[in-house]
């Protein structure tokens, strides 16, 4: 990781401005891991091979099953930036459900989600907004209270 200070004057300033800070800093208490019900989101535009790719920075999601299986998934994310080699090598770099499953048969975690979610990176929040306001009613549906978020 980059230190603060080795990154150019010029990029520090548009960070620090990037997004408005909130008007308060809401507060909730997390469940213990034992009661918790686990969901992920990703941002690596992971999806079933069968459902439709990724194109471009819409903002919208995809719903991934909770009992899929790895050879079922696509990566489609479109930016030139983005490195796939980790992903290729272990999905559970952007989507670690199969960490999760093992936590839950453990019994260190609650239960696994039915559903998890991915979204397209690289797209502004404001796109991203009316379909994350979705993806929060479908977790409370699921009676998920607590979400893994990969950002990627």
């Amino acid at each position: 990781m980059v230190r603060w200070e080795d990154i150019p004057e010029a990029l520090q300033g548009s960070m620090k401005t990037r997004t408005a800070p909130f008007e308060r800093t809401p507060w909730a208490e997390a469940p213990k891991l034992v009661d918790a019900r686990v969901a992920i989101i990703t941002t690596a535009a992971i999806h079933r091979r069968d459902d439709r790719p990724f194109t471009g920075h819409e903002g919208d999601y995809r719903v991934i099953p909770g009992d899929v299986e790895y050879g079922e998934l696509a990566m489609t994310h479109s930016s030139v930036n983005f490195d796939r080699s980790a992903y290729q090598q272990d999905v559970n770099v952007c989507l670690p459900l199969e960490h999760v499953r093992t936590l839950v048969a453990s019994g260190d975690i609650g239960s696994a989600a039915g559903w998890h979610y991915s979204f397209m990176g690289s797209t502004a929040p404001q796109i991203m907004e009316p379909a994350a306001k979705e993806v929060s009613k479908l977790l409370l549906g699921d009676n998920v209270n607590l979400v893994i978020l990969i950002p990627v």
